[in-house]
């Protein structure tokens, strides 16, 4: 059976829906994925082991760009690409109207959420097979009960599984027991101060770790050049691709990181993840990992280093425990 995943975005979404893609390789062995996804996370959905063609969408880009013959030209591809790979299933793990409008060019039976559980309620029109899922639930799991009985099982929720791998290249300069800080997110209220960056990567350095900083636009680089002139043990890497700071981060022996997918890409990857949310609710959709935990501030509250190097500690403990 040849199934296509529709998950189009954001990277923290793409990220929730690997554990279901570990389900399935355990309950239908017979069944091979592909994924439709928006261009910049290909290289997430390609750390996954069991995943085959990529299909990369770019709706952001072609929103912008609505009117020009090239933005139609890659739908009008996209559309014969996904046709021609003679899906049996699709499965639209997204419940948007942009996911299911995608997931419509392949033209063969889609599954999804029904309306009481989809996300946007329109794209259930567009769906063969709508099946019931409580939207109280973590975004990981609703995932997994979808491709369970989508697929005809179920699934075995006790444990989590995200399955990928980190790629072999990595940062140079990172070598050793290195502590990543994922410093940069998209919104300003998200954001700890960098004061307190600093001083968490200061007590980083007396447990024995390499604090490692990187930057991917302007502000980013401002953050991350202060971390580095404070502490100048800390590793500075410059901006890089995605793979090769998910390599990085795959590789460390403990990530703190803001509300920013790379920091569901650590706890995905099984490593003692403190994420520290100021503005945002983790709710049903933070960070999940075996070794993840999500300090959250109380309102009019902050959140100290000493307490994020506290948990950060309890956490490496944790993982030093578990069998290998």
């Amino acid at each position: 059976m040849k199934v296509l995943i529709v998950k189009t975005s954001s990277m923290g979404d793409v990220i929730h829906t690997f554990p279901a893609v570990e389900d399935a390789r355990r309950n239908r062995p017979d069944v091979s994925f592909d994924w439709c996804v928006e261009e910049a996370f290909a290289g997430i959905v390609a750390l996954h082991p069991a995943i085959g063609a990529i299909h990369m969408v770019a709706i952001r880009r072609w929103r912008k760009r609505l009117f020009n013959s090239h933005t139609w030209r890659e739908a009008k591809n996209l559309r014969r690409a996904l046709r021609a790979a003679k899906y049996d299933l699709v499965i639209d793990a997204q419940g948007l109207l942009k996911s299911a409008l995608v997931a419509k060019q392949a033209a063969v039976p889609i599954a999804g959420f029904d309306r009481e559980s989809a996300r946007e309620p329109s794209a259930t029109w567009f769906y063969d097979h709508r099946y019931a899922v409580p939207r109280d639930l973590h975004a990981i799991e609703r995932t997994r009960r979808l491709f369970g009985l989508a697929l005809g099982y179920q699934p075995d929720l006790s444990g989590l599984q995200s399955g990928i791998m980190p790629p072999a290249d990595g940062l140079a300069g990172t070598s050793g027991k290195t502590a990543f800080l994922l410093h940069g997110t998209s919104r300003e209220d998200k954001k700890w101060p960098v004061k307190d960056w600093i001083e968490t990567a200061r007590l980083l350095l007396e447990k024995g770790m390499t604090p490692v900083v990187t930057w991917s636009n302007g502000p980013e680089k401002a953050v991350a050049e202060a971390i580095a002139k404070a502490v100048p043990q800390a590793a500075l890497v410059p901006k890089s691709p995605l793979a090769v700071i998910a390599a990085a981060i795959g590789r460390s022996a403990l990530v703190v990181g803001a509300d920013t997918g790379l920091t569901h890409l650590a706890s995905a990857f099984g490593l003692p993840t403190v994420a520290v949310f100021l503005a945002t609710e983790p709710g049903l959709t933070g960070p999940r990992g075996p070794f993840s935990s999500t300090l959250l501030a109380a309102p009019g509250d902050k959140i100290t280093p000493a307490e994020v190097m506290a948990e950060a500690e309890r956490l490496l403990v944790l993982s030093s425990k578990a069998p290998a």
